[in-house]
């Protein structure tokens, strides 16, 4: 996906034989079943590995590989991808983010130590139902009182939003977008389960009827110009995009050698000129997904003024290829690409369900345009 240095290469190489041990696809079937969608010592190991802390800032307890959390991250989410592998990857280290660069001394101290151990879950509470469902549209209100504020409205969808402990709530206040640290026990929040396409992922809808929270809840202080959320949202997506490139990954190379070991017409499948030639796209958006991935992540461990650009054009241009890419290998494979049996819809529903969150890519092609129409990035 980019170049990589030896630490690096070393720590997606260790990554990848955990998730080779830990989640064959055998194991990913058991867990369709399973009300989290994984195992807690799974996603524990996953912290002792440094899952958690590559994109948290040393002095609050985290620390890369390389120096470069974001590109460490998205090697990760490469390799989640790759083996469609489930765990709260996105959630936590939104979370873990914000408390490490915006959170007080406490919640670094309590919540954020959870996180990086793997004790603790993040989920990040963005997404809204109709008429605030687009990106970037927030309706949920946070309304000050004498004792903090009153949180009153709905997210939806929120992945591990059952399950986490903490919870980023992203809402409307008197003095701008604000996050909030909710408890994931807070009285008055209700999460519903939602059925998602992804078998081994969780979401709800969090419900939240008069949630009061204290003043030290606050992440950060209220910013109107929505530089936070905007960050975190580039975070968001690059790591969603290096997941779609792993799925890609998988299902292209395992395509291409069923194509070559299934006999039509006593001659293999990929030796025809339209299968050739439909291999040749496909290969074609794998490597420009690549490419535009590797600009986005640097761009976001950098934080360059074209980095919400790069981001949109990634998910716009990942968020169709990816889908349609998957939806070719099923049609190579014919009938049994169809069948619940072949491993190929657990990796199809990973990119389907990806390409839909955090801003779909009609979206961020519309964020793209409002970019550009503004003059684009600073030279």
């Amino acid at each position: 996906m980019f170049q990589r240095n030896s630490d690096q290469q070393l720590f997606e190489e260790t990554t990848k034989k955990f998730l080779d041990a830990a989640c064959p696809t055998a194991k990913l079937r058991e867990l369709a079943a399973d009300t989290s969608g994984y195992e807690p010592a799974f996603w524990q190991q996953g912290a002792e590995l440094g899952w958690t802390s590559l994109v948290v800032p040393e002095d609050a307890g985290g620390g890369s590989v390389s120096g470069q959390g974001v590109k460490d991250l998205a090697l990760v989410a490469y390799q989640f991808g790759l083996h469609a592998a489930p765990g709260p990857l996105l959630g936590s280290n939104v979370v873990a983010a914000a408390l490490g660069r915006w959170g007080s001394k406490e919640q670094r101290a309590g919540p954020l130590v959870e996180l990086l151990s793997g004790e603790a879950v993040g989920a990040w509470a963005l997404a809204e139902l109709p008429p605030n469902e687009r990106l970037g549209d927030f309706g949920l209100l946070a309304t000050e009182t004498n004792g903090g504020f009153r949180i009153d409205g709905t997210k939806t969808p929120v992945e591990a939003g059952s399950d986490a402990a903490h919870i980023l709530v992203t809402a409307r206040s008197a003095s701008g977008l604000s996050q909030f640290l909710v408890p994931g026990d807070s009285p008055g929040l209700t999460a519903r389960p939602l059925c998602g396409l992804d078998t081994t992922r969780r979401f709800a809808q969090l419900e939240f009827d008069g949630v009061h929270l204290p003043v030290s809840a606050l992440v950060g202080a209220a910013d109107p110009e929505d530089d936070a959320v905007e960050w975190l949202t580039d975070l968001a997506v690059t790591i969603q995009l290096a997941e779609m490139c792993g799925v890609m990954r998988w299902a292209f190379d395992t395509t291409v050698e069923w194509a070559f070991n299934r006999y039509s017409f006593g001659r293999p499948l990929a030796s025809y000129q339209e299968i050739k030639h439909r291999f040749a796209d496909m290969k074609l958006w794998l490597e420009a997904s690549f490419a535009i991935t590797a600009q986005a992540a640097d761009a976001v461990d950098r934080d360059t003024p074209d980095r919400s650009e790069l981001v949109s054009a990634g998910k716009f241009y990942i968020g169709r290829n990816g889908p349609e890419l998957l939806q070719d290998c099923v049609q190579m494979h014919g009938g049994i690409g169809l069948t619940f049996d072949h491993d190929l819809h657990l990796f199809l529903r990973r990119v389907t369900t990806d390409a839909a969150l955090f801003g779909t890519p009609s979206e961020h092609a519309c964020r793209l345009t409002d970019i550009l129409a503004a003059g684009g990035a600073a030279p």
